[in-house]
């Protein structure tokens, strides 16, 4: 970890400056905005998982239109 300090007689502005130029420079903050945002892609095993749920609340959905018992608002 990289610590700043004020040099003597330098303004507040270029202290900021110097330490932003340095940041960009370093690229840690890069990488850390990079990793906050990366998902990671769901493996076979997870993609099936997932689809055969949507595919017995799929088939829920219908039985219960069917006879029904579904209100009209959430019928396809």
């Amino acid at each position: 970890m990289v610590e700043f300090k004020r040099k003597p007689g330098e303004s507040f502005e270029s202290f900021i400056r110097r330490f932003n130029k340095r940041l960009q420079l370093d690229g840690r903050l890069m990488l850390a905005r990079e990793k906050h945002y990366f998902h990671k892609k769901p493996n076979k095993r997870q993609v099936r998982q997932s689809a055969l749920v949507r595919q017995a609340l799929r088939e829920k959905r219908e039985y219960l239109g069917k006879i029904g018992q579904l209100k009209d608002g959430f019928r396809q």
